[in-house]
């Protein structure tokens, strides 16, 4: 009788190549700038989690570098173990891999998330107070009577200009006008909008409060929104061909022209992407 081998598991052989390295999935995302996301979906043989062809492959290449592995040998394992038909129709997945570092990473993440909600909070609370007292002093400079009950404003005196204003209650123009000037601070976003715009084609993958939310190739000309709580973990297939914009503000590149990249953007760091004005 002969005994058939079983079929290498090439996701096992990934993370046993980084266990011997004494590697975390975290670092060696932050070597190659892939996802964590993607570098578990690849030791889970997760394969619908990748983007396909040359980038799945741009992928395993990279991760084979850090962990010592010949690139183009693990490239031709990846390819024989999943062919193209179930690289594009997905592929059944083994049980998923633990990552203390990464574990321990994100308990500290919610941690701060929270010190950081602690301080915000009360803040806001005292913006909201404040800005409402604002409200109070131009109703009562501009004549306009504030029906708490209904919610309604019932303007006495909008058509008067400030000089008319003055006259009557025997203020200066220039009081009047540096009373029309108070008004409350503007809200503090919650969410992070990102809008994309391909001015050459790129494959774009996004998740979005860790939920993939986009898995398709950009044609010149095509935007998409993004809406984000928490986070969105953004990847390119090429940096350059794809313009950003975080809350209505042009960003950088994600990464550089002819380069896979991808990023992490969230309400705490986004800021560090935008151009400078």
């Amino acid at each position: 009788m002969v005994l058939q081998q079983a079929p290498e598991d090439f996701g096992k052989t990934l993370r046993e190549a980084r266990e011997r390295r004494g590697l975390s999935l975290r670092q060696i995302a932050s070597a190659t700038k892939i996802s964590l996301i993607t570098l578990e979906a690849l030791e889970r043989n997760d394969i619908a989690r990748l983007p396909g062809g040359i980038f799945s492959r741009a992928f395993v290449r990279s991760y084979a570098l850090e962990v010592g592995l010949d690139p183009e040998q693990t490239i031709q394992q990846f390819m024989g173990q999943f062919p193209h038909d179930s690289v594009t129709a997905g592929h059944p997945t083994t049980g998923k891999t633990e990552d203390y570092d990464a574990i321990a990473g994100d308990h500290r993440m919610g941690s701060a998330f929270l010190r950081v909600l602690a301080i915000v909070v009360p803040i806001a609370a005292i913006g909201v107070y404040f800005g409402t007292a604002g409200r109070r002093v131009v109703s009562q400079v501009f004549g306009v009577h504030a029906t708490e009950s209904a919610g309604s404003l019932k303007p006495a005196a909008v058509a008067q200009s400030p000089a008319a204003l003055a006259a009557e209650s025997g203020d200066s123009p220039a009081v009047v006008a540096d009373s029309a000037a108070i008004a409350p601070d503007a809200p503090a976003t919650d969410r992070l909008v990102i809008q994309l715009k391909a001015v050459q084609r790129s494959w774009v993958s996004a998740d979005v409060d860790g939920q993939p939310a986009l898995r398709r190739a950009l044609q010149p000309g095509d935007e998409q929104t993004l809406n984000a709580r928490r986070d969105v973990v953004l990847t390119v297939g090429d940096g350059g061909a794809i313009t950003v914009t975080l809350n209505g503000a042009a960003a950088k590149p994600i990464g550089p022209r002819g380069q896979t990249a991808t990023a992490r953007l969230n309400l705490t760091n986004f800021r560090e992407y935008l151009l400078a004005p």
